[in-house]
C-alpha cells in the first residue's frame, strides 16, 4: 500500500525554471548531510536548502557569460562541492567559499556529460565520448587524454553504484534509433557494451537502475506507456561480442480506461515505482499527474493531480518527491508499506495453514511424471484444507496444469530449433510472471540447456547459464547436472558463483571445483572475468601498468606489497605480505579458492576426497591457505577486508583439513619442508603471544579485585610492576 503525504514548496524558481519540456531545473543532487539537497539551474546557480526550514543554507553563481553544464554534486568524503561550467572547466569549493572565480579551477581535455558522487567511492566523472574517471586520477594530470569510446553515439543517461568495494557505473546512448547499454567496473578496468532490444514503434524515454546481489535492473519508460525490466548480470564474458539484452514488461500504464503518458520515474521498492506525466482518458483533456504504481499486483495506488503543469523531471530522496509546479519546487512526502493482496482484500493467510511446495526433483522425473507430480503434490495439500479452501485451491490446480503441459509442449517442440530460436524462447518463457511452477520452469530450462549442450558439444550457453544462476534462488538438486558440465567446459566463473550461492553442493563437487581451481593456469585465468569482490581488499592488483591499491590500514600499519601478480611463473605471481611471505597465487586464483573455502561440507565425506589432490596442488593450496593466516594476524580484528573473504576459522579448519589428509605426503615432499617448518614457527608465535595476553588479563582481574576490596574512606600509594 503506498500514500501521498503532505506538500509543501521549498523555493521559487528562475525564468529558466518554468514548466514544458526543456525547462525546470539541470539537476537536483543530495546535499553533503541529511535533509540537505543541491539544487543546478539551467543558467549559473547552485543552491544548497535545508528541506525542511525551507532555507537556502549557500548559494554559489559563475560569473556573467559562463553556464553551468553539469549538476554541482558533493564529495560525500571531502565535503567539497564539484561543478563543470562551459563543458570543460571544473570547479572544487567549500562552504566558506563564495566567489567562485578564486576556488580551484582545472581545464579538462573533453567535455563532461555528468559527475555521480558515491558516498563510500568518491565522485566519479563521465565525458561525453564515453570515458570514464575517478576525480582522484583526474586530478593529477587534468589534461590527460580522454579516449572517446561511442564515437557517433549520444548518452542520454547515466548512473554510479557502490558494489561492495567497487564502484559501477551504467550510461545508456543512442545512435539512429538504436538504444546501447554500457557497463564500467572502474576498479577492474572494465567496459561491457550491449544493445538494447527494439521495441516496435515506441522507444525509451526515461530510465532509472538499481543493482543488487551482482545484477544490475534497468527499467525502461517507453512512448507505449509501459515500464520494461531489463536484468544485466554485472560478471561477464570480457571476449565476448556486443549483445542483445532482452525486456520483459514490469507494468502497463493503463487503469479503467485512462492512460498515463509518462515522462519520468522512479523505483520507490522493490515493488512501487512512482511516474510523473499527462493521464488521459478518451474524450477528455490530459491532466498531468504524480502516481503511484504496485508493480506486483499492476495497479496505480495513488495519485495527485497537477493543475499548474510541470517540467516533466521527478526526483526522490529520503521518502520524499521533488518535482516543478508551476514556477516553484514542490515536495510531497509519501509512505510504502509491503504490498499484500491478501492485506488489501481483508483475507489474511492462516499461518499454520502449510504452503504448498513446488520443489520436484527433476533427476528422477521425465517429461510426462512431471505433470502428475505436481497434480499429486496439490491433492496433498487439498486433503488437508478447508472446504471453502478446497474451492479455492481445485481452480488453482485449474490453472497449474495448463501452464505446466505448456512448458513440456514447448521444451519437446524446440528439441530440434536452431540455437537463437531456442534460446530466445526460454528467455520469453523465463521472463514470464511468477506463478506456482515457476521453480519447475526453471528447472527445465535449465534441463534443456544441459542436454543440448551433452548432444552438441560445441553449443555452450554461458552467459545464459550465469544469468539464470545469478537471478534465480537455485540449488544443487534442482539442477545437479550444471556444475558437472561447467567442470566439464573449465567455466571457472559459473563455478564460482554456484559456490557462492548454491548451499548444497556435495563434497564430491567442491574437492572438483578445488582442483580445477589449482591446476588450471595464470595465463588463461587472465583473460577470464573472475568476481575478485572477496580478494581486492587485500591483494594490490595492477591493470595496464596503473596500480590500484586497495590495502587497509589499521593502527597505523600497512603492509608492503611489492611483487607484479600478473607474471606468468609462480615464484613471479606473489604478492609480499608483513612478515616476508608471498600469496603463491593471482587475484584470479585466489578469488576461486576463497569461493572453495565458503562452501559447505562435512569433514567425514570431504576428507577421503582430499587425499587423492595431487602433491604439488596440496603444497599450493597450504601455500595460499598460509599466506591467508598470516594476513588475518596481521590486523587487529582477526578479519579480512572485503565482501565473502574467508574467516580465520574457515582458514584453520581447511588447514587442518588438508593437513589431515596430505599428512604423508607433506612430510616427505623436500618443497613442503620449508613451509611447514615456517608455519610451525609462526603458529607457535602465535601460541605464545595469546598465552602472554592470557597472563596478562588475569593479573588485570587481580588487580580489578583488589580494588574492589580497597576501602575508599582511606588514603594509600600502591605501586605495581608487572614482569
Amino acid at each position: 500500500m503506498a500514500a501521498l503525504c503532505e506538500s509543501f514548496t521549498l523555493c521559487g524558481l528562475g525564468p529558466s525554471g518554468g514548466v514544458g519540456l526543456g525547462g525546470g531545473l539541470l539537476a537536483l543532487q543530495p546535499g553533503p548531510d541529511p535533509d540537505h539537497v543541491l539544487l543546478t539551474d539551467r543558467g549559473r546557480t547552485a543552491t544548497l536548502f535545508k528541506v525542511s526550514d525551507q532555507k537556502p543554507l549557500g548559494c554559489w553563481s559563475v560569473k556573467h557569460g559562463q553556464i553551468i553544464t553539469c549538476p554541482v554534486v558533493c564529495n560525500f568524503e571531502t565535503h567539497e562541492y564539484i561543478a563543470v561550467h562551459d563543458d570543460k572547466v571544473l570547479r572544487i569549493w567549500k562552504n566558506k567559499d563564495i566567489n567562485l572565480d578564486k576556488v580551484f579551477k582545472a581545464t579538462l581535455s573533453a567535455d563532461v556529460y555528468r559527475i555521480h558522487s558515491l558516498p563510500n567511492g568518491g565522485p566519479v566523472v563521465l565525458f561525453k565520448g564515453g570515458g570514464v574517471r575517478t576525480l582522484d586520477v583526474l586530478l593529477e594530470a587534468p589534461q590527460q587524454e580522454i579516449e572517446n569510446i561511442i564515437s557517433d553515439e549520444v548518452i542520454k543517461w547515466s548512473e554510479a553504484f557502490m558494489e561492495g568495494q567497487q564502484p559501477v557505473l551504467i550510461f545508456t546512448t543512442e545512435k539512429d534509433g538504436d538504444f546501447f547499454v554500457y557497463v564500467q567496473k572502474l576498479k577492474m578496468n572494465s567496459l561491457h557494451k550491449y544493445k538494447l532490444e527494439q521495441q516496435e514503434l515506441s522507444k525509451p524515454l526515461s530510465f532509472t537502475a538499481y543493482i543488487k546481489n551482482q545484477i544490475i535492473t534497468l527499467l525502461c519508460l517507453y512512448s507505449n506507456d509501459s515500464v520494461y525490466k531489463v536484468l544485466i548480470p554485472l560478471q561477464q564474458n570480457t571476449e565476448e561480442e556486443e549483445q542483445i539484452l532482452s525486456k520483459s514488461l514490469l507494468l502497463n500504464l493503463s487503469v479503467s480506461g485512462s492512460v498515463l503518458k509518462g515522462t519520468s520515474f522512479v523505483v520507490l521498492d522493490k515493488d512501487h515505482v512512482a511516474v510523473l506525466g499527462s493521464l488521459a482518458a478518451s474524450g477528455e483533456e490530459s491532466k498531468e499527474c504524480l502516481t503511484i504504481w504496485n508493480t506486483k499486483f499492476q495497479t496505480l495506488q495513488t495519485s495527485k493531480e497537477l493543475p499548474l503543469g510541470t517540467s516533466g523531471q521527478l526526483w526522490c530522496y529520503e521518502e520524499k518527491f521533488f518535482f516543478t509546479h508551476g514556477k516553484v519546487l514542490t515536495v510531497i512526502m509519501y509512505k510504502c508499506e509491503t504490498s499484500s493482496l491478501a492485506a488489501a482484500v481483508g483475507k489474511l493467510k492462516d499461518s499454520q495453514t502449510p504452503d504448498v511446495s513446488s520443489f520436484v526433483n527433476w533427476n528422477t522425473l521425465g517429461d510426462e511424471e512431471l505433470v502428475v507430480s505436481f497434480q499429486s503434490q496439490q491433492s496433498v495439500a487439498l486433503k488437508s484444507e478447508s472446504k471453502m479452501t478446497l474451492r479455492s485451491k481445485k481452480n488453482t490446480v485449474a490453472k497449474v496444469q495448463p501452464d505446466t503441459l505448456s512448458v513440456r509442449q514447448l521444451l519437446l517442440n524446440l528439441k530440434d530449433a536452431s540455437t537463437t530460436a531456442f534460446e530466445d524462447e526460454l528467455r520469453q518463457l523465463m521472463s514470464k510472471a511468477q506463478m506456482p511452477d515457476f521453480q519447475a520452469t526453471i528447472g527445465c530450462v535449465i534441463t534443456a540447456l544441459i542436454n543440448r549442450c551433452k548432444t552438441n558439444p560445441k553449443y555452450y550457453p554461458r552467459n545464459f547459464l550465469l544469468q539464470i544462476v545469478q537471478t534465480r534462488d537455485l540449488s544443487y538438486s534442482l539442477c545437479p547436472d550444471l556444475m558437472a558440465v561447467a567442470l566439464e567446459k573449465k567455466d571457472v566463473h559459473l563455478l564460482q558463483i554456484c559456490l557462492q550461492r548454491f548451499p548444497d553442493i556435495p563434497e564430491e563437487i567442491t574437492y572438483a571445483c578445488l582442483k580445477v581451481f589449482l591446476s588450471i593456469s595464470e595465463a588463461y585465468l587472465q583473460r577470464i572475468d573472475v568476481n575478485l569482490e572477496s580478494v581486492i581488499c587485500y591483494i594490490d592488483i595492477e591493470f595496464n601498468n596503473k596500480e590500484v591499491k586497495t590495502e587497509i590500514v589499521e593502527n597505523g600499519f600497512s603492509a608492503e606489497l611489492e611483487q607484479d601478480i600478473w607474471d606468468t611463473k609462480i615464484t613471479k605471481e606473489t604478492h609480499l605480505t608483513s612478515d616476508g611471505e608471498f600469496c603463491p597465487v593471482g587475484p584470479q586464483k585466489a578469488a576461486l579458492l576463497n569461493a572453495v573455502l565458503h562452501s559447505a561440507y562435512s569433514e567425514t565425506f570431504l576428507l577421503p576426497h582430499l587425499k587423492n589432490l595431487p602433491a604439488q596442488q596440496a603444497v599450493l593450496f597450504l601455500r595460499y591457505l598460509y599466506y591467508l593466516y598470516v594476513k588475518c594476524s596481521e590486523k587487529i580484528n582477526t578479519t579480512l577486508p572485503g565482501i565473502r573473504s574467508p574467516t580465520i576459522n574457515q582458514i584453520m579448519d581447511w588447514m587442518c583439513l588438508l593437513l589431515d589428509a596430505q599428512f604423508t605426503v607433506m612430510v616427505m615432499l623436500p618443497e613442503a619442508k620449508e613451509l611447514l617448518s615456517n608455519l610451525h614457527k609462526f603458529v607457535r608465535a602465535q601460541v605464545r603471544f595469546y598465552s602472554e595476553l592470557n597472563k596478562i588479563e588475569g593479573s588485570l582481574r587481580e588487580l580489578q579485585r583488589l580494588n574492589h576490596q580497597k576501602d575508599s574512606q582511606t588514603y594509600s600509594i600502591e605501586v605495581l610492576e608487572l614482569i
